[in-house]
C-alpha cells in the first residue's frame, strides 16, 4: 500500500510542476489547473451583483488562489511520499516519541518545513533516498516562489500595454477622424501603429493568457469595448486613395483577425467572424462591468 501512496504523491507534485511550466514558461492551453481556477473565479465574479467591484478583484484573487493551490498540492503530494516511511526512516529530536509523530498530519508538517526551507530539524529523514528528496522539495518551494514573482512581473506589464492601447483607441474614437484626415500620411502612421499595438496584445494573450481574466475597469481603458472601433477604422481606411493608408489598413485588419483567432480559440469559442468574436469579448467583459 505504501508504494501506491508514494505514487499518488509523485503524481500530484509532477502535475503542479507541469502546470507551472505550461503557465509561465511554455504557455499553451495545457496549463489546466491555473486556467481552471482563473476562469471559474471570472465566471463567478460575473454572476455576482455589483459585478464591477467583484471583477476588479477577480484577477488578483485568482492569481493568489492559483499560487496557493500550487503550494497546497505540492505540500500534500510530498507528505504522501513521506508518510508511508514514518517513523522508521526518520530521526526525531530528543523528547519526541516517534510512535506519537507518525501520522499524516506529521507528514504534512515535515513537508511544510521543507517546502518553506525552514529546516527546523526536529523530524528529519534518515533513509538515503529520503535525505535526497527533502532538499529537492526545498528546491521546488524556491521554484514556486520564483514562479510567483516572475508571473506577477510579467502579467502586469501586459495589462498596462492592453489598457494603454484601449486608451489610445478611446482617444481616436472621441476625435471622430474624417475620411479626409485618415487618407493622409499621418493617418497611415496612426493606423500602422495601431496594427503594431494589436500584434503586441496578441502576443500578450498567448504568453499571459491569464491576463484575459483581469477586468480593465474604466471604459476608456477597456480594450474589449474599443476593438470594434479599431475594426471600423480599418474598414474606413480600406477605401482610401493613399496607398500607404490602404497598406496600413490591410495590416491592421490582419492583426485584428489574428487577435480574434486567439481570443476565440482560447476563451470565447464562438467560431464566428472577427466582428462576432469582438462583440462576444465586449459582452463578456461588459457583463463584468455590472452593466
Amino acid at each position: 500500500m505504501g508504494w501506491f501512496v508514494n505514487a499518488v504523491g509523485f503524481v500530484l507534485v509532477s502535475y503542479v510542476l507541469r502546470d507551472v511550466f505550461h503557465t509561465l514558461w511554455h504557455p499553451t492551453r495545457h496549463g489546466g489547473l491555473s486556467r481552471l481556477v482563473m476562469s471559474s473565479l471570472w465566471r463567478l465574479a460575473g454572476s455576482l451583483r455589483g459585478g464591477r467591484q467583484a471583477s476588479g478583484l477577480a484577477g488578483p484573487l485568482a492569481m493568489v488562489t492559483v499560487v496557493a493551490v500550487w503550494a497546497l498540492v505540492v505540500v500534500v503530494g510530498w507528505a504522501l511520499i513521506y508518510w508511508p516511511h514514518m517513523p522508521e526512516d526518520f530521526t526525531y529530536a530528543a523528547g519526541l516519541r516517534p510512535e506519537d509523530h507518525a501520522d499524516f498530519l506529521d507528514a504534512l508538517y515535515i513537508s511544510l518545513v521543507h517546502v518553506s526551507t525552514l529546516g527546523l530539524g526536529d523530524i528529519a529523514p534518515a533513509e538515503g533516498w529520503l535525505r535526497v528528496l527533502a532538499p529537492l522539495e526545498a528546491l521546488i518551494g524556491f521554484v514556486l516562489l520564483t514562479a510567483t514573482v516572475s508571473w506577477t512581473l510579467g502579467i502586469y506589464p501586459a495589462l498596462a500595454r492592453r489598457r494603454a492601447l484601449a486608451l489610445r483607441l478611446s482617444h481616436l474614437s472621441r476625435t471622430h477622424p474624417t475620411s479626409e484626415q485618415v487618407d493622409t500620411d499621418a493617418g497611415a502612421a496612426v493606423i500602422d501603429s495601431l496594427a503594431h499595438g494589436i500584434s503586441v496584445i496578441s502576443v500578450d494573450f498567448m504568453q499571459y493568457a491569464e491576463s484575459y481574466y483581469f477586468h480593465d475597469g474604466d471604459d476608456r481603458t477597456s480594450l474589449a469595448r474599443h476593438l470594434v472601433y479599431a475594426d471600423d477604422l480599418a474598414g474606413q481606411a480600406a477605401g482610401a486613395r493613399h496607398p500607404d493608408v490602404r497598406l496600413a489598413s490591410a495590416e491592421l485588419r490582419a492583426a485584428l483577425e489574428d487577435l480574434a483567432v486567439i481570443l476565440d480559440e482560447r476563451f470565447l469559442h464562438t467560431r464566428g467572424t472577427p466582428r462576432q468574436v469582438f462583440d462576444a469579448f465586449a459582452r463578456d467583459h461588459g457583463r463584468h462591468a455590472g452593466r
